[in-house]
């Protein structure tokens, strides 16, 4: 992970970031970090270095547990909010979850102490305030789910919407899913019997789109 500095880019910094606008000079002396795909940005219990603002790429925020199965709370995107980030710097706390870049990224990062004065600034303020409840009603949505509906009901919903191909391995599934990689395949072939879907090597073929999006639905088969 690399450091440039981030003068020139402060104009494209707050045309991502609108808050940013009246803190100018703030928003140019901030470290751009170009990052690699793969990277692990933060992990569960460090300290929070800083508040990262996503120029180009993503970031992907998970949960572990001990047992090695990991649950996807969120990604982030340019101009959006990392909720771990943000609530660790409120709360004087340590990280709750694991950062990890899926592409090549470009992030500014906003040092602690540079964040509570930013937060001083009541647009800069309502900006993090909002995307904070924003991230908030995701991630009670993911909890909902997670809790209370079927597991088929939700593979069957993350297979959908991906056009007729859908290119990911049983266990990228699964650790969206938050489960393990076993009870993926076994349903996945329950629907390959059923004539939902055919499988192959990193890819599933959607072979009957109404009866697929039933089971999302809760009606099953």
């Amino acid at each position: 992970m690399s450091t440039a500095p981030n003068a020139t880019d402060a104009a494209s910094l707050i045309a991502l970031y609108p808050a940013l606008s009246g803190l100018p000079a703030l928003a140019g002396q901030l470290p751009l970090l170009q990052v690699p795909a793969g990277t692990v940005l933060f992990r569960e219990g460090d300290a929070c270095q800083g508040f990262p603002m996503v120029v180009s790429g993503e970031v992907k925020v998970c949960r572990s547990a001990p047992n090695g199965r990991e649950l996807e709370l969120y990604r982030v995107q340019p101009g959006q909010l990392c909720l771990v980030s943000s609530a660790a710097l409120f709360g004087g706390e340590a990280l709750g979850a694991r950062g990890t870049t899926t592409a090549h990224a470009t992030l500014a990062l906003l040092r602690p102490a540079d964040f509570q004065a930013a937060l001083a600034d009541p647009e800069f303020r309502q900006f993090v305030l909002g995307l904070y409840a924003s991230r908030m009603a995701e991630l009670t949505a993911l909890i909902e789910a997670v809790a209370f509906q079927r597991l088929d009901s939700r593979l069957a919903a993350t297979l959908l919407g991906h056009g007729t191909q859908v290119r990911a391995t049983h266990q990228a599934l699964a650790d969206e899913l938050g489960t393990v990689r076993e009870i993926v395949t076994r349903l996945l072939h329950r629907f390959e019997r059923e004539g939902l879907v055919e499988l192959s090597r990193e890819c599933i073929t959607i072979r009957d789109s109404a009866a697929l999006r039933e089971v999302a639905q809760g009606a099953g088969r």
